[in-house]
């Protein structure tokens, strides 16, 4: 069975942030992710791993303005400067909180912007943040996302991730592959993993559709998970979905305790 992180940013909702690190740690999880830590208080973030014996496995550099629909400027021509200084910003925040793991949002494909100039600016972009990441042993990484929750976004296939992984060269340069999303635009999750795991740097899960949690929809869930195992993947899926009746009584249903934590 892969290694599990609860996800405290669409998950556990039912109680203010900086509670969610001990609810996670009471019903047994040792690994958790989140979106944007710093849009709390990092001291107190801090605090609370370590009061509650949690890692960080995962965190999502800065997107922009999100309230303004921005969603990350990975391939935004006119935004690469602060791309830069995004990552060398999270990976400051991620030496703090022994996080190894980063997710750049690749963004809207900008008006008046081919998809090609698009592409084009996301390759630069990563290969000039790849020695951050390497000197900073930290793995760097853009996550497909599905085009109905997120329309005019720029990476939206694996296909596509992939391409920027090779294209970049870089050991800490990977895809970041959620299977919600991918179910959404193209399915055959069990044989993309298989062939492309050595690209892949963090994977996490949501069922399909309604993004609850595995078992509520269409996901072969433990195909899925033996599948991950025998291509070896070492990381840790994050549990990333809208729980549909309580957070705890969520993970109750598809995952127990014995299986949730990883000393």
């Amino acid at each position: 069975m892969p290694r599990f992180a609860a996800n405290l940013t669409i998950g556990f909702t039912e109680y203010p942030v900086l509670e969610r690190f001990e609810r996670a740690a009471r019903i047994g999880f040792t690994h958790v992710e989140m979106l944007f830590p710093f849009h709390y208080d990092v001291d107190e973030i801090e605090r609370e791993l370590r009061r509650n014996q949690l890692e960080l496995v995962l965190f999502d550099t800065d997107p922009g303005d999100w309230n303004a629909g921005e969603r990350g400027y990975l391939c935004h021509p006119a935004r690469m400067d602060r791309f830069q200084e995004s990552i060398r910003e999270a990976i400051d925040l991620a030496k703090r909180l022994g996080t190894r793991r980063l997710n750049a949002l690749a963004g809207l494909v900008p008006e008046g912007v081919t998809f090609e100039e698009a592409k084009q600016v996301a390759i630069e972009n990563l290969r000039r943040a790849a020695p951050l990441a390497e000197r900073a042993d930290v793995i760097l990484m853009s996550e497909g996302l599905n085009r109905f929750d997120v329309p005019g976004y720029f990476l939206t296939s694996s296909k596509l991730g992939f391409e920027l992984v090779d294209a970049v060269g870089s050991p800490n340069v990977r895809y970041q592959y959620d299977a919600y999303h991918m179910q959404l635009m193209e399915g055959n999750l069990i044989n993309t993993l298989r062939a492309n795991m050595a690209k892949i740097g963090h994977i996490q899960i949501a069922d399909v559709p309604g993004r609850h949690q595995p078992g509520t929809g269409e996901i072969n869930f433990p195909n899925l998970f033996r599948a991950i195992d025998e291509a070896g993947y070492s990381g840790y899926i994050g549990c990333e979905y809208t729980p549909t009746d309580g957070t705890e009584a969520s993970y109750d249903a598809w995952l127990p305790r014995e299986q949730r934590g990883n000393r």
